[in-house]
């Protein structure tokens, strides 16, 4: 067993924020008990992974099973995240859906939506080079950027065009003719289960069985199978030399090092700017750069990096980045151990989640949502106070009750104001707070008093208490950030 401060337990709390969606104080005993090297191994290399299963699910949610909607792949999603015993897999999962984004409203097919998900899961953690090739055959992203319409001799430039400027290098290193060579050579790659004559006519099929069975065809007849010229280099190009190529480039490794010191670290710019930006940290950037190009463009060896790095653990990245919405609920949900098993409450918390901003498999446009402080708004603010102190202040739900009996345990019979904030802020997940906060805090909690209480038969009164604070903790700006 490893012996650790509390220095270091905070130091994994931090880690399980940013790698997942939060941890509960019994898990961070669990994890501080094999040490932070040890966990950021694990994270990194889940064997075999536990959730609830498909199978429980679909006995009470039919609808997850088709999934044609588009209301049941997030709520089916948020299970996974809530249930998962590999939470940087979700939590890679959702990085890719933020970049690749993909929505419903031009799709109108959860199933090839959700299929589109569990394609990041498998290869979110592997070779980027892998990923894109996957991306360019996902039936989601045929459809979203339009590659079914891209034909030898007629080229539609939309999947060509977004590979580049969103997906790989960047604006401003590739040029319009390489957009246009890019696309030459996907075509051809489009979608099964489209009858000959309405694919050429680019209207869906119903033969045989409608969109539900959207997979990807590579049509040889259809496919341009002449030289190109792309980025400097000239040969009879298809889709997986134009991938080939695209991640040889520093300017690569550079966008998807941004885009993880982005969503892990500290907020960068947005992405239109990064041309003409800086990053916030060069040397942070050059260290993942390097790890993308020595372990062949493997994303697990650029996240090993960057979690066992000092810019990660540094003090001044700790609660700095607001957490998306799917992240607040998620880590709420795992707190409030709400979902021991599936309920018909989980399409109420994912459109709860909506309604902060964030409604999974339907994001805004093809750049993905907005982060940061932009997921803040007067409406927004409001939209996650209320989920947030709602569930946390909930003494019926089993983790919320477990955090009350832990924060009743810390006293002998009588717990201070102070000692009730310092209780709930490490039954929380180890929240670390500023002076004024715990200052506010404190001067809520000396309204009530000292708390006294038995702590092995915690009455309702005591029970209500301890939840008010817990909800005032939840409001806190801290808790709102990771």
């Amino acid at each position: 067993m490893v012996v650790q401060t509390r220095r270091e337990v905070e130091l994994i709390a931090h880690l399980m924020r940013r790698a997942g969606f939060g941890a509960t104080r019994d898990e961070l005993e669990s994890y501080a008990a094999r040490g932070y090297d040890a966990v950021v191994a694990e994270l990194l290399n889940p064997g075999d992974v536990h959730s609830i299963s498909d199978e429980l699910i679909r006995r009470y949610h039919h609808e997850q099973s088709g999934m044609m909607g588009q209301f049941n792949p997030g709520a089916y999603w948020l299970y996974k995240m809530i249930s998962t015993d590999a939470p940087l897999q979700e939590k890679m999962t959702l990085f890719w859906h933020t970049i690749f984004a993909t929505g419903y409203p031009k799709i109108t097919n959860g199933k090839v939506l959700n299929d589109q998900i569990r394609m990041f899961r498998r290869y979110g953690m592997g070779s980027f080079k892998t990923l894109l090739l996957e991306l360019a055959k996902d039936p989601a992203m045929i459809v979203w950027l339009d590659n079914h319409d891209n034909h030898r001799g007629a080229i539609n430039e939309n999947f060509g065009r977004e590979l580049l400027e969103l997906f790989s290098l960047g604006v401003g290193n590739y040029t319009e003719e390489d957009i246009k060579e890019a696309s030459r050579a996907f075509t051809g790659w489009t979608l099964g289960n489209r009858d000959y004559m309405a694919l050429r006519a680019e209207r869906d099929s119903i033969w045989p069985y409608g969109r539900i069975a959207w997979h990807f065809e590579f049509d040889p007849d259809d496919h341009d199978d002449g030289e190109k010229t792309f980025l400097g280099q000239t040969g009879s190009f298809d889709g997986d030399d134009i991938v080939d190529l695209i991640c040889r480039q520093e300017s690569t490794a550079r966008f998807i090092a941004r885009h993880l010191y982005d969503f892990f670290v500290a907020e960068e710019p947005p992405v239109p700017q990064w041309p003409y930006n800086e990053p916030r940290d060069p040397e942070a950037i050059e260290m993942l750069v390097r790890a993308y190009f020595d372990s062949n463009y493997d994303i697990t060896a650029m996240l090993q990096t960057l979690f066992t790095s000092e810019f990660f653990k540094a003090d001044e990245s700790w609660f700095v980045k607001v957490k998306s919405p799917a992240e607040l609920v998620a880590g709420v949900l795992r707190l409030t151990g709400e979902f021991d098993r599936p309920r018909k409450e989980i399409l109420d918390r994912s459109m709860q989640m909506s309604y902060m901003g964030q409604f999974l498999i339907n994001p805004p446009s093809v750049e993905g949502w907005h982060q940061g402080a932009e997921w803040i708004d007067t409406g927004t603010l409001v939209e996650r106070l209320n989920f947030a102190t709602g569930q946390l202040g909930d003494i019926g739900k089993p983790g919320v009750r477990q955090m009350v009996d832990r924060v009743a345990s810390t006293g002998d019979g009588v717990i201070s104001p102070a000692r009730l904030v310092a209780a709930c802020l490490d039954v929380m997940g180890v929240v670390t707070v500023s002076d004024d906060t715990r200052e506010t805090l404190e001067n809520f909690a000396v309204q009530g008093g000292e708390l006294e209480i038995d702590p092995h038969n915690v009455d309702e009164a005591s029970r209500k208490r301890i939840a008010q604070m817990f909800q005032m903790v939840a409001a806190s700006h801290e808790f709102q950030r990771s």
